[in-house]
C-alpha cells in the first residue's frame, strides 16, 4: 500500500512545472509588483504569451474587440486571472508527449477540459464572483490519475475494472487496492506545486465538499462539474437520468439544476477549440 504523498514524491522529476509557471507566481504573489512586471514576465516565454493570447482570444472570454499584445491582456484581465491561464496552459504542456502507461491520454484531457468548462459556467450560473478561476479547478480535478497511472498503472487499471464491474465508488476501491485514491493524490501534486489552498482542497474533496470547510464552495462546484463530466464519458445507455449530486454540493451552490442542459450545450460546443489550446495532441484521436 502506498500513501499518496508517497507517490507523488517518487516521480516529482516528471510532474514538475515549467520555470514561466513559477516566475509568474512569484510576481503575482509580490504584493509590490505592477501588470508591466507581470507582462514582461510573461514575454519571456513567446510561446505561453501567444497561447494565453488566444485562450484570451477565444469563446472563453468572450471579448468583444481582438487582443492583440500581452501587455493589455494583463490590464484587461488582471493578475489573477493571467496567472491561472497561465496555470492551464503549463500543465497542459507539461504533460504533451508524456506516454502514460494503460491511459488514454486524450480521452484524459478531453474530460478534464470539460470539467473545466463546466466548473467555470456552474460557478457563473450560481452568481459567483471571478467565475473563471473555477477552470483550473475543474481542469485538475482528475489530475490524480495521471500520477497513478504513472506509478502504479497496473492497481490503477485493477480498481478503474474492479469499479466498474462492481458498480461500486472508483475512489472507494482505489484507497482498498492501492492505499490512497485520486483526488489525495492530485491534492499532494497541487500542494506540490505550491498552487492555492482553494484549488488543493477543491480537489481534495471534490468527493466530500461537506469536509472542505472554508473551501466548500470551491469544492462543491467542482463536485457537480465532475459528476456530469463523469456521466457524459458514459456509453448514452448507460448514463444516468437523475445525476448524483451530493445534497451538501447543491445546497452550498444554490444551483439550479434546470440551467444544467443549457450548460452542458455551451461546454461542448467550446470542447474542442478550448482542448486545442490546453492539450493539442488529443485533437488528434
Amino acid at each position: 500500500m502506498s500513501s499518496a504523498h508517497e507517490l507523488v514524491q517518487s516521480c516529482t522529476s516528471i510532474f514538475t512545472l515549467p520555470e514561466i509557471y513559477f516566475r509568474v507566481r512569484d510576481v503575482v504573489d509580490d504584493p509590490s509588483s505592477t501588470m508591466g512586471d507581470l507582462a514582461d514576465a510573461l514575454k519571456l516565454d513567446p510561446a505561453i504569451s501567444a497561447r494565453v493570447l488566444r485562450i484570451v482570444n477565444s469563446p472563453l472570454y468572450g471579448l468583444p474587440k481582438q487582443i492583440d499584445t500581452i501587455t493589455r491582456a494583463v490590464s484587461l484581465l488582471g493578475m489573477q486571472a493571467i496567472n491561472d491561464l497561465v496555470t492551464a496552459t503549463t500543465v497542459g504542456r507539461t504533460f504533451s508527449g508524456m506516454t502514460i502507461q494503460l491511459m488514454d491520454g486524450p480521452k484524459f484531457w478531453r474530460k478534464s477540459v470539460l470539467c473545466a468548462l463546466l466548473s467555470g459556467k456552474i460557478a457563473k450560473s450560481c452568481g459567483v464572483d471571478d467565475s473563471e478561476r473555477f477552470f483550473i479547478e475543474g481542469l485538475l480535478r482528475d489530475i490524480g490519475h495521471l500520477v497513478l497511472y504513472q506509478t502504479v498503472p497496473q492497481r490503477a487499471q485493477s480498481a478503474l475494472v474492479e469499479a466498474d464491474y462492481l458498480d461500486s465508488a472508483l475512489a472507494e476501491v482505489e484507497q482498498s487496492n492501492i492505499g490512497c485514491d485520486f483526488t489525495e493524490v492530485g491534492a499532494e501534486l497541487i500542494t506540490s506545486w505550491g498552487m492555492p489552498v482553494q484549488i488543493e482542497q477543491a480537489v481534495r474533496h471534490q468527493l466530500t465538499p461537506n469536509e472542505a470547510g472554508e473551501c466548500a464552495l470551491h469544492a462543491s462546484i467542482v463536485h457537480l462539474a465532475g459528476v456530469v463530466a463523469d456521466n457524459e464519458e458514459l456509453e448514452p445507455n448507460r448514463r444516468c437520468e437523475v445525476l448524483p449530486f451530493h445534497s451538501h454540493a447543491l445546497t452550498a451552490t444554490q444551483f439550479n439544476q434546470a440551467n444544467l442542459q443549457p450548460l452542458l450545450m455551451e461546454a461542448h460546443a467550446q470542447l474542442q477549440e478550448t482542448l486545442a489550446l490546453i492539450y493539442p495532441l488529443a485533437m488528434a484521436a
